[in-house]
């Protein structure tokens, strides 16, 4: 088993282009790491570096107590697993699994006893005589993994494994993956461009844009304290929305202000110093989709907080309703503004996501009263974009 430390690292192509900008992390034994990002973001970039497949520009990657710069992929003990399987089509399930210990000179004995105790832990033990072609992508998928497995290795390293997936399977991929992850007690890094993988499988989250590392922290810590707006918006579905807001102290309080409606913040939150030097400031809030709440009994609760909005979409999810929402809706003929060729301003209208109980009343082109949830309102610097409370 092994750690891995990422000590300034750099990618930079030919003609300016840096991929990876100063990447630093240190990653502990048998942990389960994921970077997470769009995509260009330098996520596969960096995994590549790690397996050797992409020579590094500049800083120290060691894996254990060694310096593997300049160490072959095959002597660096990692395995990798990639999008598209990379299967031999012409060789059986037993010999994609057992190729990389063939060029080892490993006996066949213990080659075979590898072979079928990697089948046994994936469940493909009645696939080993069939070719990649008569095959599903799960039972491909199941393969590749098999295939790092045999080699035994300290580091495994998965490029966006489930992508070619169906979502029902790729749902069930994600909970072998992490038995697999349990079972073998090895490290572990993962990439993957959907959050709902990185915060279903992680014990840590590498969150990057643009080549550089925005935030490394648990899943629940980064769904609960995210450091700017990137992170906010990334991680959790619905995104949160963001409300373009003033900051004003009115009547012993504080309150975000967007068009004619405010929202009072808690006292605790209100006497944070970290917020005093924006009072009176334009901000951003952060609010959660299931911050925003519909019930009388809810909106009574936090009536300092409440206001009306449009519902111009409902999305029934099942266990969910997602209300698709306006605040500061202008009311117009659109018609006949178009016949008079006026333009009609729009930009103080507010767009919100809220996530409520199915039993909500709630329906198209209604006018409901909502209230938002404050305590747990993230307020985000507006030329920064870093998060200035929580």
């Amino acid at each position: 088993m092994a750690s891995l430390s990422l000590r300034h690292i750099y990618k930079k192509y030919p003609g300016g282009v840096t991929a990876v900008t100063d990447f630093n992390l240190e990653i502990k034994d048998t942990e389960f790491i994921i970077f997470v990002g769009p995509s260009g973001c330098g996520k596969s970039t960096t995994l590549r570096m790690i397996a050797g497949l992409e020579e590094i520009s500049e800083g120290e990657l060691f894996i254990g107590d060694r310096l593997v710069n300049d160490v072959a992929p095959k002597d660096r003990d990692i395995a990798m697993v990639f999008q598209n399987y990379a299967l031999y089509p012409h060789m059986t399930v037993f010999d994609n699994m057992a190729f990389g210990l063939k060029l080892r000179k490993m006996p066949k004995e213990q080659i075979k006893r590898k072979v079928e105790e990697a089948a046994r832990i994936l469940d493909i033990t009645h696939l080993l005589d069939r070719y990649p072609k008569a095959m599903s992508g799960g039972q491909k998928q199941r393969v590749a993994l098999g295939r790092a497995i045999v080699r035994d290795p300290k580091v495994f390293l998965l490029d966006e494994p489930l992508s070619n997936l169906d979502a029902k399977l790729r749902a069930t991929m994600r909970t072998e993956i992490t038995k697999l992850h349990n079972k073998l007690g090895t490290t572990f890094i993962y990439v993957t461009h959907d959050q709902v993988e990185a915060m279903t499988m992680a014990t840590r989250i590498v969150v990057m844009k643009d080549g550089i590392i925005q935030q490394v922290d648990t899943p629940q810590n980064l769904y609960d304290y995210p450091v700017n707006t990137f992170v906010a918006g990334f991680i959790g579905t619905p995104q949160m929305n963001f409300i373009n807001c003033k900051l004003i102290k009115e009547n012993g309080g504080v309150w975000l202000q967007f068009g004619e409606i405010k929202i009072k913040l808690p006292e605790d939150k209100a006497k944070n110093p970290d917020l005093q030097p924006y009072i009176g400031k334009d901000v951003i809030a952060g609010v959660r989709p299931e911050c925003i709440v519909d019930t009388p009994a809810q909106i009574a609760v936090l009536k300092d907080c409440a206001f009306e909005a449009y519902v111009d979409v409902t999305e029934l999810m099942g266990a969910e309703i997602y209300l698709y929402l306006i605040a500061n809706r202008v009311v117009v003929d659109e018609a006949l503004a178009a016949k008079k060729n006026i333009v009609i301003d729009k930009s103080g209208e507010v767009k919100l996501t809220a996530r409520v109980s199915p039993r909500s009343t709630a329906r198209s082109t209604d006018t409901i009263t909502v209230a938002i949830d404050t305590a747990r309102v993230h307020i985000f610097d507006k030329d920064t974009e870093k998060c200035i409370c929580h």
